[in-house]
């Protein structure tokens, strides 16, 4: 979460080659830029002495540079290590002696972030599309970026999830996740495993603002999890849940509360820090935060593990909350010393003094009327036991990054005699009972099998938005029973974790599918969860003759189902077979097998009935093999990958460059049929006509290949 409740124009939700900020322009423009001066700002900061004199001046001029370009590479072990290898071999090399006004190109290691797949440019984007060095960086950047396999995130943003230490059967909940950068983080912690065995845990994201958790739901959506769930709650009320047949209400392994907050951290990317900065931000969000770390606090399970984290450098939204968290859960948490994780971190202790301000920019002491008494530092005592030197400030100047703090409390069980412990566990139950009753009114009775959804009004919401209930389906429904044995789906699969999104309960156009812990969720009784979007769309209908099964498997879910598909519609090709498909649209499979190029894959391909097929290409040692759909039609094939996919395996696999005003391979046969029956009405007698090899037999085709 951000400055307050929004955070337009973060870093997070751009990807590269996008129009610049003001902030991030070139100065040689003709506006003005923002001045970044503060007189609050610099008072404030240099009274707290949280940065040492000799440092300051380093510090402020940080403060008011712009942040440098980092990203992250994502996917799976072996995807994520060909996508930095490719970037080392054919980029960071090539940038090693480039500079510019005396500042070093070459791309450097964020060296805390694990497995060199964190990358910085210390340099803004404006002088990297200006650069002829980095042109071919720069198309690198953009086409990894738009199919996901690069995600641009503030360095300083990758902290937190790094520090949960995700495993792939832990319950996850992300309090405050819009825009969704470090939400993506835990979803991709909770597949790191997906080559072995898919996860049997969950991520839960949450946001308060009900248009931003449909942004949300696009932010992520890259990553087709069917482990994943969004929701709407205000987060201070996050409703207890409690799963179908179980005693006790679910507690989460793992719970990020990366809080609203005033954002002073973040200046050197939100300009308008300098001229909005006040003390009354901080000390007006510190209740918020309070409720939000103990909702946290209450929702966790013990030996669980809860980040607290904000883009805020003040004390009193920092240890000032986890202070206040501390004395109210006594022994049932602590700070966790987290000196031996993320080595190359630089960072500083927290700290347990610090002087309190009024809105009024004038020094306050403890029994002030207009501050709350949470927000002054803890006793002599207090400090002794709370230990939150153990917190982590990150400061803009120590590694050219925003600024930022990092708490990891863990929830353990007291050591005390058993009826001091239940005398220290009412702090929680008392809570949740109260919370609960605040619930009251917003629970609805529903069918174990209807999810509802939030009725309000409603901001304009993304046109894919679905807002339908959650329908799951018999897994001998007569469609699925077309789909099992068409596919040669294992029985191993959960048949009943798939569902529809519409009003009549039946599979109309698509079907959706949940890992089982999400069905588990989606069909509690008594449902208070407002949920937004769960699942990935594991069928799409056919419109034209497809066979026996007029069901498509859907790309999104081709990971999920993977390990779960038999034989019968698998083939391989080479890569020289794959280079023309990504490249031809709708070519002849006769013409394909007089060709030569793949007798094997033509001899199997014949023996295979028209629809759906998956193609597995091995391409060596070290290399990730592709797993891509292709559609068998009755005379034409057509390999079922988007432009953006089809431009980045073309230069990973192919080294093949394409530019962003190539078109796709469909749009360029259809050009191509269109002048083609120009032509022939133009200068060729009807009777004279006949189609082209590439045309046989795939009317109707095309319109459903674009959709995939």
């Amino acid at each position: 979460m951000g400055k307050r409740n929004f955070r337009k124009g973060k870093g997070d939700k751009k990807s590269f080659g996008k129009r610049a900020a003001v902030d991030d322009r070139d100065s040689n423009q003709s506006w003005t830029e923002q001045v970044r001066e503060s007189e609050k700002w610099e008072k404030y900061y240099k009274t707290l002495n949280i940065i040492p004199e000799e440092e300051w001046d380093t510090f402020k001029k940080h403060c008011q540079e712009n942040l440098p370009l980092t990203f992250r590479i994502t996917g799976s072990r072996a995807h994520a290590n060909e996508i930095k290898q490719n970037f080392i071999d054919n980029h960071v090399s090539k940038l090693k002696d480039a500079e510019f006004d005396g500042v070093k190109l070459t791309p450097k290691n964020i060296e805390y972030y694990p497995n060199q797949l964190g990358w910085q440019l210390d340099i803004s984007k404006a002088v990297i599309r200006k650069q002829k060095e980095f042109a071919k960086t720069q198309r690198f950047l953009v086409i990894e970026t738009e199919v996901g396999n690069i995600s641009r995130q503030e360095a300083v943003s990758m902290i937190p999830p790094l520090l949960m230490d995700v495993k792939p059967h832990h319950y996850v909940l992300d309090m405050c996740a819009a825009p969704g950068s470090k939400t993506a983080q835990l979803v991709e912690a909770l597949h790191q495993d997906d080559d072995k065995e898919l996860p049997t845990g969950f991520v839960l994201a949450n946001d308060s603002d009900y248009k931003r958790s449909h942004m949300l739901v696009h932010q992520v959506k890259r990553l087709n999890s069917a482990n994943f769930m969004v929701v709407n709650h205000d987060a201070t009320l996050f409703p207890r849940i409690k799963l179908n047949g179980a005693d006790e209400y679910l507690k989460f392994d793992r719970i990020l509360c990366d809080v609203p907050c005033s954002g002073d951290g973040t200046m050197r990317k939100n300009v308008n820090v300098w001229k909005d900065f006040t003390v009354g931000n901080a000390l007006g969000l510190h209740p918020l935060q309070i409720n939000i770390l103990n909702r946290g606090l209450q929702l966790l399970k013990k030996g669980g593990r809860l980040v607290y984290s904000t883009c805020s450098m003040s004390p009193v939204e920092n240890e000032a909350v986890v202070a206040a968290a501390l004395r109210k859960w006594g022994d049932q948490i602590r700070i966790v010393n987290c000196d031996n994780e993320l080595p190359g971190l630089v960072r500083r202790n927290g700290i347990s003094d610090w002087k309190v301000f009024g809105k009024d920019m004038e020094l306050r002491e403890k029994g002030a009327e207009d501050v709350p008494e949470s927000v002054f530092p803890p006793t002599e005592e207090e400090a002794e036991k709370f230990n939150l030197q153990h917190c982590i400030r990150v400061y803009p100047h120590l590694q050219n990054t925003g600024g930022f703090f990092i708490t990891v409390i863990e929830k353990i069980d007291p050591t005390a005699s058993s009826s001091k412990r239940q005398a220290s566990e009412v702090v929680e139950e008392v809570s949740e009972d109260s919370v609960a009753k605040k619930q009251k009114t917003e629970t609805t009775e529903v069918s174990s099998e209807r999810v509802p959804q939030r009725s309000q009004k409603k901001d304009k919401l993304p046109r894919d938005a679905n807002e339908e209930p959650f329908i799951f389906l018999d897994e001998n429904h007569p469609e699925l029973a077309k789909c099992w044995p068409f596919y040669d789906f294992s029985k191993k699969f959960a048949r009943d974790s798939t569902l529809v999104r519409n009003a009549t309960g039946e599979p109309l156009r698509t079907i959706y599918y949940v890992a089982p812990i999400m069905k588990e969720i989606l069909t509690i009784p008594e449902q208070k969860l407002k949920i937004i979007q769960a699942g990935i769309k594991l069928f799409v209908s056919q419109r034209n003759d497809a066979g026996n099964c007029p069901w498509r498997v859907q790309n999104e879910s081709l990971h999920t189902i993977r390990s779960f598909l038999g034989e019968k519609r698998q083939l391989t090709c080479n890569l020289k077979l794959l280079e023309i498909l990504f490249q031809e649209a709708f070519p002849n499979m006769r013409v394909i097998k007089e060709s030569g190029v793949d007798p094997e894959f033509s001899s199997r391909l014949e023996q295979m009935e028209e629809g759906c097929v998956f193609l597995t290409v091995n391409r060596g040692e070290g290399l990730e093999d592709l797993f891509l759909p292709l559609w068998r039609g009755r005379g034409n094939i057509n390999l079922m990958v988007n432009k953006k996919d089809t431009h980045e395996l073309l230069y990973r696999v192919f080294g093949i460059e394409t530019s962003s005003k190539d078109q796709g391979k469909e749009a360029v046969y259809q050009k191509n049929k269109e002048a083609q029956k120009k032509a022939a009405t133009e200068s060729v007698e009807p009777e004279e006509f006949t189609k082209s090899e590439t045309e046989t037999d795939v009317k109707d085709e095309t319109p459903e290949v674009k959709e995939a």
